[in-house]
This record gives structure tokens, sequence and C-alpha cells, in this order.
């Protein structure tokens, strides 16, 4: 058979399957049929975060690294801003590699894990 597909396409993963594994819970009946999560306002939003979280993290932690003995704000107060910062990157870089992922394979233009 003569395909026109690039070689490794597939089909487009519908939203209603497009969990890891399908459907997580089943439907109660009670939430609409065409009801989808708002995936390119998450991609935006950690699109948007993740540089100033990252940007928090390096300014408080220089903060913290020019802070001597008795200064207010106290060297572990910015390291504890530091620390949440990066943490709060780190969750929004997994989102965006996640959310990226599933447009993605919704689209049909990456590998599927069926």
């Amino acid at each position: 058979m003569n395909d026109r597909r690039p070689r490794g396409a597939t089909d487009p993963v519908p939203r209603e399957r497009s969990g890891a594994i399908g459907r997580r819970f089943p439907r109660t009946g009670t939430e609409p049929v065409t009801a989808r999560s708002p995936l390119r306002l998450r991609r935006l939003l950690s699109a948007v975060f993740l540089p100033l979280f990252a940007a928090g993290a390096a300014l408080f932690g220089v903060w913290a690294a020019d802070t001597g003995p008795g200064e207010s704000p106290g060297r572990d107060t910015l390291v504890a801003l530091a620390a949440v910062c990066a943490a709060l990157a780190l969750l929004a870089a997994a989102d965006l590699l996640a959310v990226s992922r599933r447009l993605r394979r919704e689209r049909g233009t990456g590998p599927s894990r069926r």
C-alpha cells in the first residue's frame, strides 16, 4: 500500500484517550461530554512563569551570597526563597514538557504510546 504519510507518523490521539492509559476515571454523567483540559493555557502559563521563577531563583541566590551577618533579610530567608523559586521553575518546566508532549500526540506529529 502506498501511504503518503511520513515514516513514523501516527494518527492523532483523541482527547478522550489522551491520558497515559486512557480515561483515568469513569464518567459520572454530570460533566459535559466535550469537556477538555485547557492545555494551551497551561502551556502559555508555564512558558511565562518558567523564566520568571528561574530569574527569581538566580536573583535570590546571588542576593543570599552577597548578604553579610546581621543584615535583613537574613541569608536563610533568601536561600529559602531561592529554593522555592527553583522548585517552582522545575515544576513549570515539567508541566511545559508534559503539555507539549500531549498536544503533539493529539496532533499526531509525535510518537504515539498506545
